[in-house]
């Protein structure tokens, strides 16, 4: 009977100490959370004392904080994303109207020669077909990002598609002095896609190519079992690995030597419309030349 006693007078005891420990360590992870939230420490919840269920209930505390932290994160990149889009169509903006401005008060000048009237007539029409550009990219791109963006997604031949488009810029080869070098197979290829959002993806690529080279553009279809790939490549020195990260970013103009000339929202609106279509729009920078890579996966 006194074996019993101490036993269940041991056991109550560790009862007891367990339940006082058990107290404190919650109100160290209570202090552990309010420090969080008052932002007096960024660091997860750490436990002193073992115990299953509280344990788990601490692992869950830690990955909500994980998953706040990253809301955080992405919501402070997003702001920044917009700063700098503002900033970047502020400017856009204030230089063509600042051109547009400077150049109407010229023609209001009473002296001026015929010739004159018409150089500065011809400057603001170029500064007004600029804004017209920017502005309708800029809309597309807003477009193209909401949910209810409509796509008719059918059965279309890649390969004749791409020589349409291809057609489309002979006067700009020809007026830049470049022979672009096309592998695309007779055979047709077919993908299922948007007909009207391929063709302006090939068109945005085939514009930054363009403007950002001398010569030496290539275009390359090919079809595996998985997919269909088109790469577009161009001679690239001026651009870095660093690049790349941005190079889809709204208004990024690797290229400062070009500002001014273009919008910069050419390949996000590719992006966005491969990203629409389930499909991959990727750089890849290779012996100085840059490869843009369109890929449609095969059902």
């Amino acid at each position: 009977m006194i074996y019993v006693a101490i036993i269940t007078s041991l056991v109550a005891l560790f009862l007891l100490i367990r339940s006082i420990a058990l107290k404190k360590e919650i109100r160290s992870v209570t202090e552990q959370l309010q420090e969080l939230h008052q932002g007096k420490t960024q660091k997860k919840i750490d436990l002193t004392f073992y115990d299953k269920d509280l344990e788990k209930l601490t692992k869950e505390v830690n990955d909500q904080i994980d998953v706040t932290k990253q809301a955080i994160s992405k919501k402070q990149r997003t702001e920044n994303e917009l700063k700098q889009a503002i900033a970047n169509i502020s400017h856009d903006i204030r230089t063509p109207m600042t051109s547009i401005l400077g150049y109407i008060q010229f023609l209001e000048l009473e002296d001026l020669n015929p010739e004159e009237r018409t150089e500065y007539t011809k400057t603001i029409k170029s500064g007004a077909l600029r804004l017209k550009v920017l502005l309708e990219d800029f809309f597309e791109l807003s477009t193209i990002e909401s949910a209810d963006y409509p796509l008719k997604i059918e059965s279309i031949k890649l390969n004749r598609l791409i020589q349409e488009v291809l057609v489309g810029f002979y006067e700009e080869f020809n007026k830049t002095q470049i022979k672009p070098v096309i592998h695309v197979p007779k055979d047709d290829i077919y993908i299922l896609a948007d007909s009207s959002a391929v063709k302006r993806i090939i068109e945005n690529l085939v514009t930054n190519a363009i403007s950002h080279s001398t010569g030496g553009i290539s275009f390359t279809l090919e079809k595996s079992l998985s997919c269909v790939q088109l790469t577009i490549s161009n001679p690239a020195p001026q651009l870095k690995e660093e690049d790349l990260f941005y190079i889809f970013n709204r208004f990024y103009k690797a290229d400062q030597t070009r500002k001014g000339k273009g919008t910069g929202l050419g390949l996000s609106i590719a992006k966005s419309l491969m990203q629409k279509m389930d499909g991959n729009l990727s750089a890849e920078l290779k012996e100085n030349r840059l490869l843009m890579k369109c890929e449609w996966k095969l059902n």
